[in-house]
């Protein structure tokens, strides 16, 4: 829904002189495969930084990767010639097992690109030979970085107020390595401030090694479906991934007026069960290792899984952990059978997957 509204907004909001095409394309349908250059190193994204690390990211090899973020395809889509976009797909990253946190969620990328005369027309330039402050990158006269700024905010400000009315916003300063300035966006929300989205000023080396080295421009990315879940009180992001009935006709037509925001209303409950496990974590063990397992025994039937205990023996300096999993699914009540089966193969691949040393 979110996505066909904002889709709506822009398209309708930002047409061509002419009025007869709009000036954003849209996109939805980009392989999520990609290269470890794409999603890291076209972003400008230092070496040794943490959001490479494998612990986080699903790698299939040295060379390709499921993309982090959406913006992995920026500097593609920049060189092909396009000037203004929203990208949204599906973005994978390795993670905790619980109600907010799954292995693959919906985002959505905006960027658009100015020239002299798009933005600044005859008046000053759009590049100088300066320094970075805090407010403007080096190759970015001040006029450029400040209108830039101006015509992100107004854009965002009127999605917002597309989507959700008349709320409250604030911009709070943050940093990402492929903007600057930067800021993520809050709005006042059921008597909260709630993140929305990331933005800024693309970094000028972005553009210019995409081909468009005369041009300047901004970018912004929202991360769907924890949106989502804020604004309808959705209490598990398992299920925008179910086919039930029960939760697909709650939605209904919702694309077409999201500001009468409608709140879920739970179904019937089935009961959990929950299991312990407790091994001897193997050398250079992280956690989403063992997050990773339990998905790929148990699938979306684990509903969340906790460290409960966290044993270090004093003389060997072995580390022992226990974890507590909740096996509970969406529409249908487990039997002990399935469950003492799934936790059967959970600890057979504890041992043979992970490495680690039952107790």
């Amino acid at each position: 829904g979110h996505k066909e509204a904002v889709e709506h907004h822009v398209q309708t909001t930002y047409r061509s002189p002419n009025g007869l095409t709009p000036i954003f394309a849209a996109l939805d349908d980009l392989n999520p495969v990609v290269t470890v250059g794409q999603n890291f190193d076209s972003l400008l994204v230092p070496k040794d930084h943490p959001s490479r690390s494998k612990n986080d990211n699903y790698y299939i090899n040295s060379e390709y990767m499921l993309r982090a973020h959406t913006s992995a395809h920026e500097r593609d889509l920049i060189g092909m010639g396009l000037n203004a976009f929203l990208l949204t797909g599906d973005v994978y990253r390795r993670d905790e097992i619980d109600a907010t946190h799954y292995p693959a969620f919906y985002q959505m990328e905006g960027v658009r690109l100015f020239s002299q005369t798009e933005l600044l027309s005859h008046g000053p330039k759009l590049f100088e030979n300066g320094c970075e402050t805090t407010d403007k990158q080096a190759e970015h006269t001040t006029s450029t970085s400040q209108t830039l700024e101006r015509d992100l905010k107004r854009t965002l400000t009127g999605i917002v107020r597309a989507l959700f009315g008349n709320v409250k916003t604030r911009w709070i300063p943050a940093f990402f390595p492929f903007t600057h300035p930067s800021w993520e966006l809050e709005i006042f929300f059921r008597g909260d401030w709630l993140e929305l989205l990331g933005c800024g000023v693309l970094r000028q080396k972005i553009v210019t090694e995409a081909g468009a080295a005369n041009r300047v421009g901004w970018a912004f990315g929202i991360g769907l479906d924890r949106l989502a879940m804020a604004l309808f009180r959705i209490p598990d992001i398992r299920l925008f991934w179910s086919e039930d009935h029960r939760f697909l006709s709650q939605f209904e037509g919702i694309a077409d007026d999201l500001t009468s925001v409608v709140e879920f209303k739970a179904y019937s409950k089935y009961p959990p069960c929950y299991k312990d496990v407790t091994f001897w974590v193997p050398n250079c063990y992280n956690e989403n290792d063992f997050y990773e397992v339990v998905r790929s025994v148990a699938g979306d039937l684990a509903e969340e899984v906790k460290l409960i205990d966290n044993f270090c023996h004093s003389k060997t300096g072995r580390t022992s952990h226990c974890y507590r999993i909740n096996y509970r699914s969406m529409d249908r009540t487990l039997t002990n059978k399935e469950v003492n089966e799934l936790q059967i193969e959970l600890r057979n691949q504890i041992e043979t997957q992970l490495g680690g040393e039952l107790r």
